[in-house]
């Protein structure tokens, strides 16, 4: 393999950077330069905010969080499993399985130690 085999992808992340700093650029220049008040004043939701803009997440959210990403990384590795699964047949299908099972064993567990419960 060569290296005039990657100049596709060279001439995507050029285009790509290029387009990002154009953009940038551009709507620095032909951007509108109202600098009122009321135009820096932040705006959430259709709602003059209240109280400072950095508060701080309860810890309790952080587990609730690393847990989702946790059980939401499995479907990442469903989508192999069911592509390849014509071609291992009972073998795809039994080390599936045991990953599910792992994985319904950890929810079980943390489920019974109180891991997703928000109060």
């Amino acid at each position: 393999m060569q290296l005039v085999d990657y100049l596709p992808i060279l001439m995507m992340v050029v285009l790509g950077l290029g387009m990002v700093l154009a953009f940038a650029i551009f709507s620095e220049i032909l951007g509108p330069r109202d600098k009122s008040p009321n135009k820096l004043a932040p705006f959430e939701c259709g709602h003059t905010s209240k109280g400072q803009p950095r508060l701080r997440f309860a810890v309790k959210y952080y587990p609730i969080a690393i847990l989702f990403v946790l059980f939401d990384v499995e479907a990442v590795f469903l989508y192999p499993w069911a592509v390849v699964y014509g071609e291992l047949k009972l073998f795809a299908l039994v080390e599936m399985l045991i990953f599910l099972g792992i994985l319904v064993l950890a929810f079980i567990y943390i489920w019974a130690k109180g891991g997703l419960e928000w109060d």
